[in-house]
């Protein structure tokens, strides 16, 4: 059974989202913004966007009855005109008995936000690591989901070399997915032991991997330490394989890894299927954490990050937070006569300095990998954390560091 895609091309879509007690109007549309990135980068082009409140997702078809009929007049109106709908994407995970109605009344493509997600990461993935990853994501996705591409069920024929008396189609399809999803597990144990190994003869030095939500810069920090050519863009999950780099800072060498980035709402599936390419981040001896601070809700991803961390059993590290792209920072002053609440949106880059990233001290730092801006600043601190490792492995080096220090000073 060849690997299962979700083709998108160049298709206009339209997006769908919820806004609930949990999520307020304000999240519901910054996730939507998310999602129309998500659709831009997989190649849909959004023409279209429909909340609807309610107090949960309809258990039948996502929406109720009233935002459905006008998403499929909406549908209707444009099959007249020169740009089409080609799929309609929900900001959520649909159950597959949501996907199977939605499919029978939209009478179009029908994707939600995992579905999106997996094509990316499908169409991103370079190495056969992170493709086998991907394609069991893919296959635990769809062995549910069965169901909504069979609208028969015809029994089969029995006898000899046939599936089997009464056997359905379906369960023959469910039964391959099953057989290959264990063919997928056993070619991921395989390449993890020689990743393994790799790792193993690296020796004792020193690793550094950067972290972070998705699009923050890690690949161009990665980049401008290691003076290398990592594939970098604005766009999400431009990096999937893990990359590694020797890297040397004055008289220190360490190893650099970049790693695929997070996201809200991130599949369980992929979680659990990249957990070994994650294994980077699990062995690091220092996290470097890099945010995107001119992201209006970059504290939420710092949390989204952690919190997935936390799912791959990262065990308690030395972290650095680098708050990237300080060069893009925007702000708002509030009125004087305006007594509402300060938001995100009103602190400058100076106040929120002196919040909790106060507290962080030396264990946070404000650059922007872009421009080189406090460059020198990221590379002492790095320099000094990785020291700070290497001469408990390596403790005749304390000394060799020492007087390294003091020739520089005397130069100076």
């Amino acid at each position: 059974m060849s690997e299962v895609k979700t083709e998108i091309y160049s298709e206009n879509a339209i997006l769908v989202g919820l806004i609930t007690p949990l999520q307020n109007e304000k999240k519901a549309k910054e996730y939507i913004d998310e999602l129309a990135f998500l659709a831009d980068t997989a190649g849909a082009t959004p023409k279209k966007i429909f909340f609807q409140k309610l107090e949960g997702p309809n258990s039948v078809t996502f929406v109720g009855p009233g935002k459905l009929e006008e998403i499929k007049n909406y549908i209707k109106e444009q099959e007249e005109t020169e740009e089409p709908i080609g799929l309609v994407i929900f900001d959520d995970e649909l159950s597959p008995k949501q996907l199977k109605n939605l499919d029978k009344e939209l009478e179009i493509k029908v994707l939600d936000r995992t579905s999106l997600i997996l094509d990316i990461f499908a169409k991103r993935a370079q190495t056969a690591h992170a493709k086998t990853q991907v394609e069991l994501a893919q296959y635990k996705y769809l062995l549910p989901r069965l169901t909504r591409m069979w609208t028969h069920l015809e029994r089969q024929r029995g006898g000899i070399g046939m599936r089997g008396p009464g056997e359905t189609q379906i369960e023959t399809d469910r039964r391959i997915i099953l057989n290959k999803i264990a063919l997928l597990k056993q070619d991921l144990i395989a390449i993890d032991k020689q990743k393994s190994t790799q790792r193993k003869n690296r020796g004792k030095m020193v690793r550094v991997a950067l972290v972070g939500y998705t699009n923050v810069g890690k690949s161009t920090i990665m980049n401008m330490l290691s003076k290398s050519d990592v594939f970098a863009e604005n766009k999400l999950f431009a990096t999937l394989d893990t990359t590694v780099r020797k890297v040397t800072i004055e008289n220190l060498p360490f190893l650099l890894s970049d790693t695929v980035g997070f996201i809200r709402k991130l599949p369980h599936d992929l979680i659990e299927s990249f957990k070994s390419t994650l294994d980077e981040v699990r062995e690091a001896d220092l996290l470097v954490h890099v945010v995107d601070i001119s992201h209006p809700n970059f504290e939420e991803q710092i949390q989204v990050v952690e919190k997935t961390l936390h799912e791959i059993n990262k065990t308690d590290k030395p972290t650095i937070l680098a708050f990237n792209k300080v060069d893009a920072f925007t702000y708002t002053p509030k009125d004087e006569d305006d007594l509402t609440p300060k938001e995100r949106e009103n602190y400058s880059l100076d106040e929120l300095k002196s919040t909790w990233m106060a507290k962080l001290q030396d264990n946070c730092i404000f650059i922007s990998a872009k421009k080189h801006a406090n460059l020198e600043e990221f590379k002492t601190l790095l320099y000094n954390k990785v020291k700070e490792i290497h001469v408990t492995r390596f403790p005749y080096n304390d000394f060799l560091y020492q007087k390294y220090d003091e020739d520089c000073e005397t130069i100076d």
